[in-house]
């Protein structure tokens, strides 16, 4: 048995725009005027000037950009990485084609190979502009098929910069657009170090209300540290998180039965190597990847800075957190660390702290959801007794608590996690009964977020559930009326 409540609307939303943040054109440009001409603007070297939308005789000139000039060598690798491919799929036939050729042919094979590959780098760099409008951010791609991504600035939520080590030796990084409506991020890559920056600022004083005029003159937002991870502080986590451990036990146990029983040397090959990539991933992988951590606030979000060899720039958007999770490793309790991780509607940004002292853990949530606080053990209530007899042992991890700010529930001995959903969030409320529940007098409460997630409030005493059920969709309401605007710089 299933109970919906919902607004008079149809949903608990949080009024998040429609999904309709980048409109793109697969026909061509859809920019240009009929009959307008061009009207030459200086600007940078590999700009060009633009007419853009608008009546008769008020046409206003944009200069359209291309990327940095070494964006060549990285659309080149296409081709190679399509040979490159087809070998990984069917290595027997690659290794049969390449056997059938003598030295001259693959001579002459690459001869051909190497040119046409960087012809092709070149000519999608040079068919590959942007340029930046009063009202949206333009970028034009493509070779045979145009296609004109429109993105409005007024739904740009996050703005990434990303740097891999290449591109950190060559000086250019990697914008990364969030854009509310889209799951798939549009990018620019690759821009000259200082204009990526610049570009990001200029783009965000534009999402937050500045003139045209003097968005570029804004510059970035200044940043405060609130908090950076120390290297062997997150050695230290990494090694007392059990999946690590365990996923090395099963690299080291897994094959050597599959060798006892079968003593073919690429069945243990076949087992073991993605064993070890997935330990590789969960303790190397993560420390390279979460190394320096660093968070800082600043007035267009929590700004994140991360990474070895590949370093990060990240935004956590202002108000478009729909989720946090508190999630606290059995063997970490005794240090006091937790790990926070988000969930922001239509954002890839997922970890606000890989981990942290409870208390700073605590203030850095408060900047994320202001107003809220970490509700500690003693506020957490759990489900009555009977919940034994729908899942023994475990039914102890669970608890919930409810303030005026956030619905929080907790699940898991081993490892606790506690969600964090404000009021304001919340899309709809629901009520679930099993048989079996139902003859105990339980029921689970489920509440909806705008990311597409839901958090669980488990095992409830039937009538409990019920009144939590309509006091959360009034809450929910009153929520919303008088949560503040989602403006960046606010």
């Amino acid at each position: 048995m299933t109970v919906t409540a919902q607004d008079a609307d149809g949903a608990l939303g949080d009024g998040s725009a429609p999904a309709d943040g980048a409109v793109r054109d697969e026909t061509g440009r859809a920019d240009a005027v009929a009959g307008a001409e061009a009207i030459p603007v200086d600007g940078p070297a590999g700009a060009e000037a633009v007419p853009v939308d608008g009546a008769a005789g008020a046409e206003k000139p944009v200069v359209e950009h291309r990327l940095h000039p070494v964006t060549p060598l990285r659309r080149a690798w296409a081709p190679v990485a399509v040979l490159i491919g087809w070998g990984v799929h069917d290595p027997d036939g690659a290794q049969r084609q390449l056997m059938r050729l003598d030295t001259t042919t693959l001579w002459i094979g690459l001869a051909v190979f190497v040119p046409a590959a960087a012809l092709y780098g070149f000519l999608t760099w040079w068919f590959t502009h942007f340029a930046v409008t009063d009202s949206e951010l333009r970028i034009r791609t493509g070779l045979v098929f145009r296609r004109t991504a429109h993105i409005r600035l007024e739904r740009i939520q996050a703005i990434d910069v990303t740097r891999p080590l290449l591109a950190r030796i060559a000086g250019v990084a990697k914008l990364k657009l969030d854009v509310v409506g889209t799951d798939k991020k549009d990018e620019l890559a690759y821009l000259g170090e200082a204009h990526a920056g610049a570009l990001r600022a200029e783009l965000l004083a534009r999402a937050a209300g500045f003139a045209p005029d003097t968005a570029h003159e804004v510059g970035e937002a200044p940043v405060r540290q609130l908090l950076r991870v120390p290297a062997g502080v997150l050695a230290m986590s990494l090694v007392l998180t059990g999946a690590t451990w365990w996923t090395l036990v099963a690299a080291v146990v897994v094959p050597s039965v599959l060798w006892f029983a079968t003593e073919s040397v690429w069945t243990v090959l076949a087992t073991a190597l993605p064993l070890l990539g997935a330990a590789g991933a969960s303790s190397v992988g993560r420390f390279v990847g979460e190394y320096d951590w660093t968070v800082g606030d600043s007035p267009d979000g929590l700004r994140i800075d991360h990474g070895l060899l590949d370093r990060s720039h990240e935004t956590v958007p202002p108000g478009r957190v729909q989720t946090v999770r508190v999630v606290e490793p059995l063997l970490w309790r005794r240090r006091g660390w937790v790990r926070v991780e988000l969930d922001v509607a239509g954002s890839t940004n997922s970890v606000l702290l890989p981990v942290a002292p409870r208390e700073v853990a605590g203030s850095v949530i408060a900047r994320v959801l202001p107003g809220v606080s970490v509700p500690d053990a003693t506020a957490l209530v759990r489900p009555p007794g009977r919940a034994r007899w729908c899942v023994p042992w475990w039914w102890r991890g669970y608890g919930l608590a409810v303030s005026d700010a956030v619905f929080a529930a907790r699940h898991g001995l081993l490892r606790r996690r506690l969600d964090l959903v404000p009021h304001a969030k919340v899309q709809s409320v629901r009520l679930s009964q099993g048989p079996w529940k139902r003859y105990k007098g339980l029921a689970d409460v489920h509440v909806d977020t705008g990311a597409n997630k839901t958090v669980t409030a488990r095992l409830r005493d039937a009538g409990e559930a019920a009144a939590l059920l309509r006091a959360q969709a009034e809450r929910s309401r009153t929520g919303r009326r008088e949560a503040l605007p989602d403006r960046w710089m606010a």
